[in-house]
């Protein structure tokens, strides 16, 4: 599970979720690209192993670009819309922005 900045707290309910049925899940908070690429690989890949093919990444400003970081196999929850006018949690209900999306995108991978 790898997201940036608000979004961490939604994986980390999420990876508690999964964690009480039994599902080990990798928190990965990702706050710059642009950092996390700077450094060697051996870094890279201690923090997103090679192995780990099923990913879910999280941000609430757009799916653009995470495709790098989750793989072929992986899931973007993000905007891929221009948006809507609301309060902000109903908001992020209705895009998905929660631990009980980030969960049921997991389960899927992993039934998968």
């Amino acid at each position: 599970l790898v997201a940036t900045g608000s979004e961490v707290s939604v994986i980390l309910a999420a990876a508690d979720r999964l964690a009480a049925d039994g599902i080990v899940a990798r928190v990965v908070s990702l706050p710059s690209w642009h950092v996390f690429d700077a450094q060697d690989e051996a870094y890279r890949e201690s923090v997103l192993p090679s192995s780990v093919t099923r990913r879910i990444s999280i941000e609430q400003a757009s799916t653009f670009g995470w495709e790098r970081y989750i793989g072929e196999e992986g899931v973007a929850i993000g905007m891929t819309t221009f948006g809507a006018s609301a309060p902000f949690p109903d908001l992020q209900k209705y895009f998905g922005f929660t631990p009980d999306r980030v969960v049921e995108e997991a389960r899927k991978l992993l039934a998968g």
